[in-house]
């Protein structure tokens, strides 16, 4: 679903149609600030804002562009646009379709910017945009976020920073908030939490961003939400209730931190391919705030392919009650204590494929946790169909690194695609047989298991080829080929059942 979401944004970041307005904000502008301008914008407009600090309180919008003609709110001069003090700089209710680009927002009172439905649950923000942007500096000691997103769906958040955010609240905070992405993105004493997923929040991918010196739990996956404000609401009687689910934490590097991931009344959640630098004082905590009947217990996540640095001992795992950390899983952590050779983590379940080595950070000093080709990290990772890239961008090899960078001087030359449209694998899954079709003459064929052991060998086979599986494993098995075709590896995931 955030695949798909992200191509509907590619199509809303074209330009715009000829006749749309671009209409200045600020001293010398067509309107002194955005409010003043909400009646003369149309789908397609910019809102192009003047450099200069604003300082009008907050600016309550609703603005709805189209998927062909988003509506633009821009700084003229990146980063020269600043919106200071007042409770909020600007309240989105029931908008669609539009960007923020370029903007700072500092020195709120109460949230920096806040996007909501208007309080109608059936009918919610949606296809928002938020990049470039730097919030900061909030004046607000209690549960007061850089962000708040309450009852939003399918939006992005890249490349912005959240630094030095309230005491009580979050740089990000998602209430019952849906198929959305915050990637590229700097978190630093951002508040409470980095980011909070609650109140029902499905469907997000966090992707490649930096999380340092959070106060507590730099992610809250979870957390505890006032049932009336669940999106959608709560049925009566609650049945196979969550605070939030099908949550995907892939690629970030996490430094510092009291707590840097919690699992909290959510369930369906990956951790794949995190960097984890000395967090303060767990790994991780497994916990259930939201205990009424109905409500299940956190669990059926999973923790692989990561690395964990400790510079002392702590309590890697932090359980609580009513939650079922026997469901989790763990599988091919790479993790290092360094004050001691005898270590190893106690986790509630077993580490399949543990590693417990010393990973080899290029220089902790300036922060660069890349790894090099000597690393024990390097090509011993689980091979899963996401995360394809790491914290550079850079393609995951196969079998891929441990941690969010990938170490193989090889892992770039060719180009990794899933479903690329050149192979037809078929049918998927099956017991006995396949079928693969497609142009791959003198290709490399061949049939790897999850660890990226190789199981078969039908290089240089003309198509169509007919794979017996019928006394291969059950599970997924991966087909990789690469093919004189076009300069990539195709990789296809196969389920054997």
């Amino acid at each position: 679903m955030i695949r798909i979401y992200m191509v509907i944004l590619g199509a809303m970041l074209s330009q715009y149609l000829s006749n749309a307005q671009v209409i200045t904000i600020g001293a010398t502008g067509d309107f002194s600030n955005l409010e003043a301008a909400e009646s003369s914008v149309m789908p397609g407009d910019t809102l192009l804002l003047q450099s200069q600090v604003f300082q009008d309180g907050t600016q309550f919008l609703t603005l709805n562009g189209t998927e062909s003609k988003p509506i633009v709110i821009k700084a003229e001069v990146q980063h020269q646009s600043i919106f200071r003090g007042g409770t909020e700089a600007i309240h989105l209710i029931n908008c669609s379709h539009l960007i923020l680009d370029g903007l700072v927002i500092e020195q709120q009172t109460g949230n920096g910017i806040n996007i909501d439905d208007g309080g109608d649950y059936s009918s919610p923000s949606k296809f928002i945009t938020i990049r470039n942007c730097i919030f900061r500096d909030i004046a607000a000691t209690g549960n007061n976020d850089l962000l708040k997103m309450s009852g939003v769906d399918s939006f992005l958040i890249e490349r912005c920073s959240f630094i030095n955010g309230g005491s009580g609240g979050s740089g990000v905070d998602f209430v019952g908030c849906h198929w959305g992405t915050v990637q590229d993105c700097f978190f630093d004493h951002s508040g409470t939490s980095g980011i909070q997923n609650k109140g029902g929040t499905q469907f997000i991918r966090i992707q490649r961003n930096t999380f340092k010196n959070i106060a507590q739990r730099a992610l809250n996956l979870g957390g505890s939400t006032g049932l009336q404000f669940f999106r959608p609401p709560l049925p009566d009687p609650i049945v196979e209730a969550f605070e939030a689910a099908d949550l995907e934490v892939f690629s970030n590097v996490f430094i510092g931190c009291r707590a840097p991931v919690a699992f909290v009344g959510c369930i369906r959640a990956k951790v794949y391919h995190n960097t984890f630098y000395n967090p303060d004082n767990w790994v991780m905590r497994i916990l259930q705030e939201t205990t009424e009947p109905g409500f299940l217990p956190c669990g059926d996540n999973e923790f692989s392919n990561n690395i964990v640095h400790l510079e002392s001992d702590l309590t890697e795992v932090n359980i609580g009650s009513n939650t079922a950390p026997e469901t989790f899983t763990f599988s091919h952590n790479l993790w290092y204590n360094r004050s001691s050779n005898t270590w190893s983590p106690n986790l509630p379940v077993t580490d399949a494929n543990q590693l417990i080595a010393d990973p080899q950070f290029v220089d902790v000093s300036t922060e660069n946790y890349r790894i090099p080709p000597s690393s024990p990290a390097v090509g011993t990772g689980l091979m899963v169909e996401e995360p394809t890239r790491d914290f550079d961008q850079n393609l995951f090899d196969q079998p891929p690194s441990r941690g969010a960078f990938e170490g193989s001087e090889r892992a770039n030359q060719a180009h990794i695609e899933v479903d690329d449209g050149y192979i037809e694998v078929f049918p998927n899954p099956s017991s006995n047989t396949v079928k693969i079709e497609g142009n791959f003459a003198n290709a490399t064929i061949q049939l790897l298991n999850i660890n990226g052991q190789v199981l078969q060998d039908y290089s240089n086979t003309n198509s169509p080829l007919i794979i017996n599986i019928e006394d291969l494993p059950s599970g997924p098995i991966f087909i990789l080929i690469q093919c004189d075709l076009f300069e990539q590896l195709c990789l296809k995931k196969l389920i054997k059942i």
